[in-house]
């Protein structure tokens, strides 16, 4: 059995970790062309984070899903879990051909995530509750002595929800240099953008206390610098603003006005498939 590495990698291996999060967005491909449909902008839009979590930052393995001392990915947008489904996949959590079972009855894959999909934390379905479960574990983790950190991503659209703030107000005063929030600022939620203003959002989070790096989310180089440089230990809780583009890496999904949920008609996906193959 593999044994958890005492820390990421030094240098972040930028093309390597391309090439997965291109392969992570054709998985999604794969799997929302069997139900028709799916979370698929924003799946395609935080490839690049999740690539560089799961492939380069995180203290973790397959084979130790539930080490105590594993650093935790927790999604609490649960509606992205076409992401997480491809990310585990690609890292042989499960095997690649149970992707197209996305969304089916009775699937493991579920549009929403499950706690009973091996490598889940948390179920992220009730949207803005992710961080607050984050606060509680990096906090539990720090009484307990270890060194494992919580990576919690978390959605513009929760910032308007006010669990959230509590919970970045309790990660400063508690001091959680072991939390890291990843903040996808997409600017999309349900039935387009988003409904509040919630700009600017970096420094409204510098105002709670915590260290703020703003960078685009779909820029490997800016992403894995940014995950760098939040390994440094302090007083507080670290928070990365992330830039991304729904749809990334598709162009025709890009150019959708309405990304939340997409519907692909059946001669399409193939179309779309070959799109990503041939982008940069």
């Amino acid at each position: 059995m593999a044994s958890l590495p005492n820390h990421p990698p030094a240098q972040a291996d930028i093309a390597a970790l391309k090439a997965r999060a291109k392969r992570m967005r054709n998985h999604m491909l794969v799997m929302a062309r069997g139900p028709g449909q799916g979370y698929i902008g924003q799946g395609l839009g935080i490839a690049d984070v999740l690539a560089a979590i799961y492939f380069h930052e995180l203290r973790w393995s397959p084979e130790h899903l539930d080490d105590p001392e594993r650093d935790r990915f927790l999604l609490s947008t649960g509606h992205y879990s076409v992401a997480l489904w491809a990310a585990l996949a690609e890292a042989g959590v499960f095997p690649l051909d149970e992707l197209p079972s996305y969304g089916a009855d009775d699937s493991r894959l579920q549009m929403s995530t499950l706690d009973t999909t091996p490598g889940v934390e948390i179920i992220g379905g009730s949207l803005g509750h992710g961080l607050g479960q984050g606060v509680g574990m990096a906090l539990g983790l720090r009484l307990r002595g270890s060194n494992a950190r919580i990576f919690c991503e978390l959605s513009d659209g929760e910032l308007q929800e006010g669990s959230t703030w509590e919970a970045a107000m309790s990660g400063s005063n508690f001091g959680l240099d072991n939390l890291i929030a990843l903040i996808d600022c997409n600017g999309i939620q349900a039935d387009g953008d988003l409904v509040i203003d919630i700009e600017p959002v970096a420094d409204k989070w510098r105002a709670f206390g915590w260290q703020v790096q703003e960078i685009d989310g779909n820029d490997m180089k800016e992403v894995t610098d940014a995950l760098q440089a939040a390994r440094t230990k302090g007083s507080r809780p670290h928070a990365i603003v992330l830039r991304t583009k729904p749809g990334k890496g598709v162009p025709t999904l890009e150019q959708r006005e309405k990304a939340h949920f997409v519907r692909v008609d059946p001669d399409e996906w193939d179309a779309l498939i070959r799109e990503l193959k041939d982008h940069n």
